[in-house]
């Protein structure tokens, strides 16, 4: 055993490269045939301890699952279950989740899963913990993850930097959402954030989407660090980490900032897919430079250009609808784009994303007409009412506008526009914006005195996390309703619906009535944890 795991220790540390020659050379070895063959006369005879690591050596080595070594092995594991100590368990758990399920494995593996639940409330280490939270896996029953939920918690207050890393990529493998312990974790995280490697950073933001975790002070505390280190990061993994933020749906507004500066001085390490990176995080965070924002626009649209000969029909698509909807108009992209889709080359019968790339060509074509310098506001915007009825969560915006107003024929609900936008409710209103106007009065002629209200209900998933500052899609549909002459409105759906009747007719009241009415997302909104 110790001859086993010695050169197991010896051979994690190296690089794959060195891992598959060395393994050779350990395989080919007659002495490793010979301590296999002990290994497996002696089996029965072994201590549980030298059992277990005996096995995890060996599997870990890659000696092929289907051998008389490793079956031998599984099967004396499973003799000696009630042997084992705690170490034991956690050893044994690690080695079987690296394993294919058959029929030895899959008995010993549901063994252990009576065990572990024996010994729950005996285990008082982390470290075994979170190991037999990670291998029991997310197939494990619920109520076995609950016990294991119930005594890290007990154990939460002695959780160590490297054990709360473990513990939020264990949650992850059991694919459990333990809000306690993740909080717990997180706190630990962020007092240690400056200890925390790279690829550490990564996994803790892709873990947090894996778990759909949404810890604002998390998630700035990272940004915070890796803003104040930049100039220690290449700006590969920079991107890397604006990546897996824009996964989250949250905006690291300054990180943004700093690299978007890097861009403009020095484009030249962007390649085709990075590009792509940016174009992606930049439009959907809707984060615009608040300096030489133009310069921005315009270095992103000179690489873009210079892959041109070389870029796919999708991923010139994915560039231009990423720049459209930040309100910039890639014209030489553009050409190229509309080109290959006259030719009926951008949308195959057999593809299976045919409906999202219609959805983003018909974006883009939108954007040409609306964005232009040339398109001029008109008056009068030919709508439709969809349907008479609303939908369930915007019921009650309907009862509080008739009490409101006083009559349903004082607001439209469920218009569609032009260009395929739709709007839950429109009030029409004076130059002024004290009386609101009947519909029908207003409703067959173009006047520019009557000012058209639009109030959309949107849902928490449509701003970053953690502010009211809204996505890309929905601040390009908010900008497009106001070419076309309204007042947009965003209400937050949640907020409204947790309101009591008189502050919801209070607050439409107000946005309704108020000239300088701040739009609802400019209210603070809370993060769900």
């Amino acid at each position: 055993t110790n001859c086993l795991t010695t050169v197991w220790k010896l051979f994690k540390n190296l690089s794959e490269d060195q891992q598959r020659y060395e393994k050779q050379l350990i395989f080919e070895h007659p002495a490793f045939v010979k301590l296999c063959q002990q290994l497996l006369r002696n089996s029965r005879r072994m201590t549980r301890g030298d059992l277990v690591f005996s096995l995890h050596a060996v599997v870990s080595l890659g000696v092929p699952q289907n051998t008389l070594l490793v079956q031998t092995l599984v099967r004396v594991c499973q003799e000696k279950l009630n042997q084992l100590d705690n170490r034991c368990i956690s050893v044994l758990a690690t080695t079987l989740a690296g394993l294919d399920k058959d029929k030895n494995v899959s008995a010993l593996q549901a063994g252990l899963q009576l065990l572990v639940e024996q010994r729950i409330p005996s285990i008082r280490d982390i470290f075994i913990l979170q190991n037999l939270m990670k291998c029991i896996g997310k197939d494990a029953p619920v109520f076995l993850k609950k016990k294991l939920e119930m005594a890290v918690l007990k154990e939460i207050d002695h959780l160590t930097f490297p054990n709360a890393l473990r513990v939020f990529w264990a949650l992850v493998a059991m694919n459990y959402c333990s809000i306690p312990i993740l909080n717990a974790c997180s706190k630990k995280i962020q007092e240690n954030v400056h200890d925390a490697q790279f690829r550490q950073l990564i996994l803790i933001l892709e873990a947090c989407n894996s778990l759909q975790y949404r810890n604002v002070k998390l998630f700035s505390a990272l940004a915070d660090y890796v803003n104040s280190t930049a100039g220690l990061w290449d700006k590969r993994q920079v991107i890397l980490f604006l990546s897996a933020f824009e996964t989250l749906g949250f905006q690291p507004s300054e990180l943004m900032g700093i690299f978007a500066e890097k861009v403009t001085e020095d484009p030249e390490f962007l390649n085709l897919k990075n590009l792509l990176i940016v174009l992606r995080v930049y439009s959907r965070l809707n984060y615009v430079p608040r300096r030489q924002k133009h310069l921005f626009f315009e270095t992103l649209h000179s690489c873009l250009n210079k892959y041109l000969p070389q870029i796919s029909d999708t991923e010139l698509l994915k560039a231009v609808y990423s720049l459209c909807i930040l309100g910039y108009l890639p014209h030489r992209a553009l050409d190229e784009l509309l080109q290959k889709d006259s030719r009926n080359e951008l949308l195959l019968a057999d593809d299976l994303y045919k409906e999202q790339k219609e959805m983003m060509l018909r974006c883009v074509k939108t954007c040409m007409e609306l964005d232009s310098p040339s398109f001029t506001k008109s008056a009068f915007v030919l709508t439709e009412n969809s349907s008479s009825l609303v939908s369930l969560n915007l019921r009650r915006a309907r009862e509080v506008l008739i009490e409101l107003l006083g009559d349903e024929n004082m607001f439209r609900q469920n218009i569609q526009l032009p260009y395929k936008y739709h709007i839950d409710f429109e009030i029409r209103m004076d130059s002024d914006r004290k009386k609101v106007l009947p519909i029908a009065a207003t409703d067959d002629h173009a006047d520019s005195s009557v000012q058209r209200l639009a109030f959309l209900f949107v849902p928490l998933s449509a701003f970053c996390v953690g502010t009211t500052h809204p996505q890309g899609k929905l601040a390009m549909k908010k900008r497009h309703l106001s070419k076309l002459g309204y007042h947009v409105i965003l209400v937050l759906n949640k907020k409204f619906q947790e309101m009591t009747d008189e502050d919801a007719v209070e607050f439409l009241k107000e946005k309704i009535y108020s000239e300088n009415a701040f739009p609802f997302y400019e209210v603070a909104v809370q993060d769900n944890n």
